[in-house]
């Protein structure tokens, strides 16, 4: 038990509204004393598992009153939470890490604003970001797609649709499910840099990094225990066309069009400057 007399005491005020709370996704010492504060003076704690959320309350030597929050009771729940929130301070919490991240929350959120509630974020640790700080891979752009489809033909049109994206791809997956993800990201994206982080924060943590061929093969077999992170690099940039290409495909377009027609018809197979393929093509003509 952490000793209390380092925390915000017990009946610090705390302005009307929802709060919402990032906790440890692991390591018990990322938790912020704000954050603690805040789930001391919350008149509610609205929490995905009880269970989960008790035990970290437990840790730190707090009680609360805890109301179960998640997908199947959402609805019915969210009302009375948005009373308690415009009354005293109410907070949402997930198992580990930020809420809202493919956690439950959104629609608490939107209703909370929508009745005039304040709703004020406590931040924290974060799965992904956590990953992307380590990983190795650009984070100038990424685009964080959360849990794929479990199917397969589903999961292979997710990924179609994220193919052209100009950005570091973050994913959660579950470590029974790793392996097909990565044969399936693979094919869909072709071989680009990539990286898994499991175990974030805790004594095990890992960060595995090579490129998605690579690590198909090192989890076909055995997969991980766990909920993990994988990030996969942006499109590798198109190798630049020799000009042998450019010439024979000029060659053929003059065959049947203008100088002026064929030199467009290339420069845009090709995403190529149209005025340095006219000119190509003036000298193959003239030639």
């Amino acid at each position: 038990m952490h000793d209390s007399s380092s925390h915000p005491p017990a009946d610090a005020s705390l302005p009307a509204g929802l709060y919402i709370v990032a906790t440890p996704i692991g390591n018990l010492g990322d938790i912020s004393p704000r954050a603690l504060m805040v789930l001391r003076c919350a008149s509610r704690i609205a929490c995905e598992d009880t269970r989960v959320t008790a035990k970290l309350l437990n840790h730190f030597g707090i009680k609360a009153r805890l109301t179960p929050y998640h997908d199947h009771n959402a609805a019915a729940v969210r009302p009375g939470l948005i009373a308690d929130a415009l009354a005293g301070p109410v907070a949402l919490v997930s198992d580990a890490g930020t809420p809202l991240i493919s956690d439950p929350g959104y629609k608490l959120v939107a209703d909370a604003r929508a009745a005039g509630v304040n709703v004020v974020a406590v931040p924290g640790p974060s799965a992904v970001i956590a990953a992307l700080s380590i990983a190795g891979l650009p984070t100038d752009r990424f685009l964080f797609a959360g849990f794929l489809p479990a199917k397969a033909g589903a999961r292979a049109s997710a990924i179609a649709e994220l193919a052209a994206v100009p950005a570091t791809l973050a994913f959660y997956e579950s470590g029974p499910r790793l392996a097909a993800c990565l044969a399936d990201l693979l094919a869909g994206l072709g071989n680009r840099p990539a990286a898994v982080g499991r175990e974030l924060t805790k004594k095990f943590e890992e960060m595995v990094t090579g490129d998605l061929a690579d690590l198909a093969t090192r989890w076909a077999d055995a997969p991980p225990k766990g909920e993990l992170v994988v990030l996969v690099g942006p499109p590798l940039p198109a190798a630049a066309p020799e000009a042998a290409d450019i010439d024979s495909a000029l060659r053929t377009a003059l065959a049947s069009l203008s100088v002026k027609d064929a030199a467009r018809q290339v420069a845009e197979a090709l995403s190529l400057p149209r005025a340095q393929v006219y000119a190509r093509a003036l000298a193959i003509r003239h030639g």
